[in-house]
Parts: C-alpha cells; structure tokens; sequence
C-alpha cells in the first residue's frame, strides 16, 4: 500500500531506517496487517502474552529513532503490554513505565526482565513437568484424586474439570515453589488459561458467556468443540515462551527498564527526556476485563474503576471531561519531568477532539499530527479505524 504525499507516493517507512533527520513528511506509518507480516508485528517477547489494544513495535521504535539517543530516558505513563519499554531497551535507551492494570505490571516484568537463560529454560520446563507428572499420569491422578482448589465461581464457571484441574495444579507449584521467574510463569500460566477458557474461537476478546456446547465456529466454519484441557496449551506456551525470552536476549542491551504499579495521575515522574505512549481511548476497551481470567487465577487486584476513560463509564460528557482532566493531569507531571526541547509522542484515537485543548493545558507545542490509518485483516477485527500520532514539543 502506497500513500500520496505533496504529489509524491512514499513508501511505508522503515523503522530501522529512521534517523533523527528523517523528516516527518516523509513518514508513511499506514501498515496493515498485511503490509507487516505476523512474525514482523509480534517479534520476540511482544507476543508472550495476547493484548487487545497495544500498538505495533515499528510505531514505537520510529519515535524512539527520531527523538531519543542511547543512555536518555523515555517514559510511558501508560505502559500496557510493555511495546514502548521493550523497544527503547533495543535501542540503549532507558525507560520507566507506570500501570494501574496489576497484570500488565506483571507482563512487563517478564518481558523486559534479565534472565539466565539455562536457568529460566530449566524452571519452566521443571514445572511443567510436575504438573504433566501430577495431572497427566495414572500415578499422579491417583494421587491428586478429585483435589480441586477452585472456590472462585469465575474458575467454576469458565473452564472444564480437568483444564481447571490442570491450571489450578500448575498454581500450586508456581506458589510453593520458590521460583526465581515467577513472573514468567505467571504470563504462561494466564496465556494457558486464556486458551483454555470454555469460549467460541470467534470470541477470544470478550466472551459473553460460557460455551459448554459443540457450536458453529465463524472463524473455521465448522462445528467446533469447547476446550476440556489446559496441559496441551501449558506445555505449547511454555516452549514458545522460551523460544521468545531467547530471541530477545541478543538484542537486549544494559539500558535500564523500570516498570511499576501506579495511577500516572498521581505519581512523581523521574527526570526523563521525552514520553511515548498509547493512551487508554475513551470508554472503548475494559484493560482489566481482557484479562479477568489472570486475576482470578493469580489473585490480581481488580481497579478497572479507576482508568482513565474506563469502559464501564461510557463516552458521556462527564465521562469525557473526567477523561480530559485526567490525560491532562498525567501529561503535565510528565513535561515538568523533561527539559526544554523534550518530546511527547501520543498515539491517540481522539474522535472528541479534546487532545489540541489537553496540549494547550499542559503547556506543550504541537509540532505535528500525522494520521494514521490502520486496516485489520484478523477474524473478528477485519475494520479499519484511524487513530493520530500526536507529537508535541515542551517548549
């Protein structure tokens, strides 16, 4: 795909190609998913985990090129999935990221950490050991009998005996057994969960009930059957887990990442030099809802009551001055954070057009808006949305 720009047509942009001279007219960031192969898009540790809503490594690692060096220092306010903080560290840039999601603390704990790779292998294919050992033999069902520790109805209700079984027994070793990667196994055994839940495949990121019946399938055009196991997903994922945190460790330089649970209204930003961030959008997607079936198993707090532009408020007028006061909030404690000249880079769905007032508020100058067309070819989401990449500059 090919756009036309002041008469020229541009080529879709190279990440790796950016420099900081790269002028911003010559950027054409309209990938689709075609245009970005799979393998391109979910690159090492970005697909450890699903996450609905993050935004594609190449967006981030353009702005990263363009506006950071080697040794200064990003933030995220909204980190998600990691994809800002994962990227800068391929670079030698050092980041912070703050996230009122506990889950998505955890996922970029396991994303960005160091690990011994011999270590980490190890662990994680000890434990899957012992829970196919307690679970998938004669022995180990002897003596695991009818044991199930589920006393959460969501656990009851969501996923069949045995994959239930199986999930709450990898919990257990996880919890008792010391692990150095705890975090790690953690995302493998949400990853496991999230596949084993009793759901249609066309109905991945919001299942409205439990599906305990033989159904149609959309996505396969067939009559499918409802998921009765989790090991077969445990052992899968634990691979590809291994595989991922591997593929990464060559490109991970000694940049520091820093990563904590926090509301970003209300915390004491670092010094750094500039922001890149995808903001929660307004009443569109519950972050903790996608990721429920984690809490329950993992035991996560639950604050999907206080993101910025939660999905449960909707997009009233009250819910949008919230959301406008909030944004407005989170980025001016970022730019008293950076010098002059610094950047923040917000990839934004702004269909209110509220962000030129949040700019104003915070005492920032728009350098540029550049559009941004997406176009999605995958099952369910095959739509296209625009959303803008706002760049402005503290001046």
């Amino acid at each position: 795909m090919l756009i036309h720009e002041e008469n020229q047509v541009l080529p879709f942009t190279v990440a790796g190609e950016v420099t900081p001279d790269t002028p911003l007219s010559r950027l054409n960031l309209n990938w689709d998913e075609g245009d970005l192969s799979v393998h391109e898009r979910t690159r090492h540790v970005h697909r450890l985990h699903p996450f609905l809503g993050k935004y594609i490594p190449q967006l981030a690692e353009i702005f990263l090129r363009k506006y950071f060096k080697a040794g200064q220092t990003v933030a995220d306010p909204f980190a998600g999935s990691g994809t800002t903080l994962v990227q800068a560290n391929e670079l030698g840039i050092h980041s912070v990221g703050y996230d009122i999601s506990v889950f998505n603390v955890l996922l970029c704990r396991a994303k960005t950490a160091r690990y011994d790779l011999e270590q980490m292998e190890a662990e994680v294919l000890e434990i899957l050991q012992r829970v196919r050992d307690a679970t998938q033999t004669d022995e180990g069902l002897a003596v695991l009998g009818k044991r199930d520790e589920a006393e959460d109805k969501y656990l009851w209700q969501w996923f069949a005996p045995n994959a239930r079984r199986e999930l709450l027994t990898y919990r257990h070793f996880l919890n008792t057994g010391n692990c150095h990667y705890a975090d790690l196994l953690g995302v493998i055994l949400s990853r496991s969960a999230r596949s084993a839940r009793l759901i249609p495949h066309f109905e991945w990121d919001a299942p409205k009930h439990p599906q305990v019946e033989p159904y149609f399938c959309f996505k396969h055009s067939r009559i499918c059957q409802p998921p009765t196991q989790a090991y077969n997903f445990l052992e899968r994922y634990s691979r590809d887990a291994i595989r991922r945190i591997k593929a990464f460790a060559p490109l991970r330089s000694s940049a520091t990442v820093e990563i904590h649970h926090a509301d970003s209204r209300n915390v004491d930003f670092p010094p750094i030099d500039g922001v890149i961030t995808s903001p929660p959008y307004l009443g569109l997607i519950d972050y903790h809802q996608q990721h429920t079936f984690a809490s329950h198993l993992l035991g996560l707090q639950d604050l999907r009551t206080q993101e910025i532009g939660a999905a449960s408020e909707g997009k009233s007028q009250k819910a949008l001055h919230a959301y406008k006061e909030g944004m407005t909030t989170v980025f001016r404690r970022a730019a008293a954070a950076m010098p002059s000249g610094g950047h923040l880079i917000v990839v934004a769905a702004d269909k209110a057009g509220i962000y030129p007032e949040i700019a104003k508020e915070v005492g920032v100058e728009t350098e540029a808006v550049l559009q941004r067309q997406v176009n999605r070819r995958v099952r369910h989401h095959a739509n296209a949305f625009s959303e803008s990449v706002l760049i402005w500059r503290k001046p």
